[in-house]
């Protein structure tokens, strides 16, 4: 969809757009070697498979006189010229919000992203910044704090699981990053009769992630407008090939190596309040699907 959605706004613009679906490594491999003939590209716009070889894109790409826009995920260690996304930092702080508002007191269970993904790191800080005073007056107890290696949703089950056998069955909420990790987490409490019982976290407004939320046994989500997204960065990526402003307020966000020029947007909770006038309204997914019996 993401491309899809560029592409249209950038041909709006008068640029042309090729996809290129590859791993990192073989992308930088390709752009060295101008298989992919970068001369004639006045832009990389790329999204990071954190695979371990994104800076080598950044820096093939530069090598060819290309300026890089890291879409959704940001790349660490690296000179990027642009980032384009969602505010990270805020999706953790809404997911820890909307949790630490219904469940004040209480035994948590965190499930993380894995430690390559520079978002997830992010997530963390943003959910950190509510937890950390609720933590300090005791208000809250960390029972299980750990990453879900590939954002895998066997990892959060293993991971649930682990921390219902350790205190008895006595959970009491869980900050899960994502949906996926959200759903291995609810199959972990399904087990133990807790699921629907024991608030859950999630982000991405998956279909799957939607349902439960109808269902009753996830919280909430958190609604990442892509539509906006892919047509700010199309608008924002046109800019920068015409050495023009970019389009929106920019921020600085630091990714070990610089303080990178960032375009960031607002995250969206939803639950089953607002369901309807967030994913369903913006066509992101189609009320009968999502409406559906279990």
């Amino acid at each position: 969809m993401d491309h899809q959605l560029f592409t249209a706004r950038a041909k709006q613009l008068g640029a042309d757009v090729t996809l290129q679906v590859t791993s990192c490594a073989d992308a930088a491999k390709g752009i060295r070697e101008g298989s992919l003939r970068v001369q004639g590209i006045d832009a990389l716009v790329l999204v990071s498979s954190n695979d371990g070889h994104a800076l080598e894109v950044v820096e093939a790409a530069h090598g060819a006189g290309v300026p890089v826009v890291a879409y959704d995920k940001l790349i660490e260690d690296c000179e990027l010229d642009l980032f384009v996304s969602f505010d990270n930092l805020k999706v953790g702080i809404l997911q820890a919000s909307y949790l630490t508002k219904r469940v004040p007191h209480g035994k948590y269970v965190l499930i993380g992203g894995p430690p390559e993904d520079a978002n997830a790191k992010s997530y963390r800080l943003g959910q950190m910044a509510i937890l950390q005073p609720f933590l300090d007056r005791g208000d809250i107890q960390i029972v299980a704090d750990e990453a879900a290696k590939g954002w895998f949703p066997m990892e959060a089950f293993r991971i649930t699981k682990a921390a219902l056998e350790k205190t008895g069955g006595k959970i009491d909420a869980v900050l899960a990053s994502n949906d996926g990790t959200a759903g291995g987490a609810l199959q972990a409490l399904t087990g133990k009769g807790l699921a629907g019982k024991v608030p859950v976290t999630g982000q991405d407004a998956d279909l799957a992630a939607c349902r439960r939320i109808v269902q009753g046994i996830q919280s909430m989500t958190v609604y990442k407008p892509v539509t906006l997204l892919a047509a700010r960065a199309a608008e924002a990526t046109v800019a920068l090939c015409m050495k023009e402003p970019f389009p929106g307020k920019i921020q600085v966000i630091p990714n070990g190596n610089r303080s990178v020029p960032s375009l960031l947007y607002e995250p969206i909770t939803v639950d089953l309040d607002n369901l309807r006038a967030t994913v369903i309204k913006d066509g992101f997914h189609v009320e009968a699907e999502v409406f559906v019996a279990p």
